[in-house]
């Protein structure tokens, strides 16, 4: 009997268990989506509503509370000024994540899920995704795209 066991254990390890979920934890902020497993995203939604009450709560016992949760200062920082103070997630008294269901993995078919903060969607969550390197990469591919979709003209191989 599974009595007084919360959680899932997620086929781990208690040491690589909570490495998995400060990981993922981490990278929700940081990038505010994360696309993982249907069990992980369903796991990491407790430990970030936890989170962003400790955020809201605004104390200097929460800050050291939620620094041992992430161990990163400047991450902490963001759920506390940021995170924590968005509309969206101050009006809320819980459910401060949205989980939205992909699909399956093509690989072993796994249920895929995307987790995010209420109030955070692909488009602006883009910046924080990816570095501006890759974004200045992605807008010239789309130029050159667009360049080739025009010089190709169909009458002119007929």
């Amino acid at each position: 009997m599974r009595h007084r066991h919360k959680g899932n254990k997620l086929n781990r390890g208690p040491d690589h268990r909570k490495a998995t979920i400060r990981n993922l934890l981490k990278s929700l902020v940081k990038y505010e989506l994360v696309q993982t497993t249907d069990a992980r995203a369903k796991e990491l939604r407790r430990f970030a509503d936890k989170l962003i009450t400790l955020g809201k709560r605004g104390s200097r016992h929460a800050f050291r509370q939620a620094q041992s949760k992430l161990n990163d200062r400047d991450l902490v920082h963001k759920v506390f000024n940021d995170l924590a103070e968005r509309p969206e997630i101050a009006e809320r008294e819980g459910g401060y994540v949205r989980l939205i269901k992909v699909g399956n993995r093509k690989g072993d078919n796994a249920a895929i899920t995307r987790i995010s903060w209420v109030g955070s969607n692909l488009e602006n969550t883009e910046e924080l995704r990816f570095p501006d390197h890759i974004l200045d990469l992605i807008e010239s591919e789309e130029v050159v795209d667009d360049e080739e979709i025009e010089d190709e003209d169909p009458e002119e191989e007929v």
